[in-house]
C-alpha cells in the first residue's frame, strides 16, 4: 500500500489520486519530482547512503535549487536534534546503531516537510521511550494538518491513531474512524 501511495509501484487496479494528481497519469520525471514536494518516506531497511554521515543523509531529499548549502545543514541539524540525535551529525550509518539510523530516517523524510508521511514501521527499531518520542513528533505533525500513514504491528500505536485499515494479502480487510480529527486542510 505504502509504495502505491508514494508512486514507487503502480497499481494492477484503480488509480492513485494525491492533492488531485493522478500518479498513474504522471510522466517519470513529473512522478519523480512530486515525490520529492509531496511526500516523506520512512522505509523499514531505513535505505540510507553507506558513505554519507547522518547529516549527509537527512540533506538528500532538499531541492538544490531552493535551499541554500548553509539552509541544508541548519535544517538536517535541527531535525537530528529533534530525534534525539545532536552530536551524531557526522557519522556514517555503519558507526550507528539500527534505532538511530531508523531516526536519522525519519528525519531525512520530514526535512523537505512534505504535507505527507508514508512510515513503514517507524517504531519497530526503537525502544519504547525512544518510540513514544517519535509518535509524539507524528502527532505533532498531523496537528499541523499533514497526513501521516503509518504501518505498525503494533496494536498500542492505534491509540495515536485517527483512521485504522487493516490489510490481508494484499487488501484492505478493515476500514475504521478510531477519533475525529479536525484542521485546516493542506493544500499539496
Amino acid at each position: 500500500l505504502l509504495t502505491i501511495l508514494g508512486g514507487l509501484q503502480v497499481p494492477t487496479g484503480g488509480a492513485v489520486r494525491i492533492g488531485g494528481a493522478d500518479l498513474s497519469a504522471l510522466p517519470a520525471d513529473s512522478l519523480a519530482d512530486f515525490r520529492r514536494e509531496t511526500i516523506g518516506f520512512v522505509f523499514q531497511a531505513y535505505n540510507l547512503l553507506p558513505y554519507l554521515t547522518a547529516r549527509e543523509n537527512v540533506m538528500v531529499p532538499m531541492s538544490p535549487e531552493r535551499v541554500s548549502p548553509r539552509e541544508k545543514v541548519e535544517r538536517a541539524d535541527a531535525l537530528l536534534a529533534t530525534v534525539g540525535l545532536a552530536g551524531k551529525e557526522d557519522r556514517l550509518p555503519s558507526q550507528l546503531s539500527g534505532g538511530e539510523n531508523q531516526r536519522v530516517a525519519i528525519a531525512r523524510a520530514l526535512v523537505h516537510d512534505p504535507p505527507v508521511l508514508l512510515a513503514d514501521e517507524p517504531t519497530g527499531n526503537l525502544d519504547s521511550a525512544t518510540g513514544e518520542q517519535i509518535l509524539d513528533l507524528f502527532s505533532e505533525w498531523h496537528d499541523r494538518g499533514k497526513t501521516v500513514l503509518m504501518v505498525t504491528h503494533n496494536p498500542a500505536n492505534l491509540a495515536r491513531a485517527t483512521r485504522s485499515l487493516r490489510m490481508r494479502d494484499g487488501r484492505v480487510e478493515e476500514d475504521r474512524i478510531l477519533r475525529a480529527f479536525h484542521a485546516e486542510p493542506v493544500a499539496v
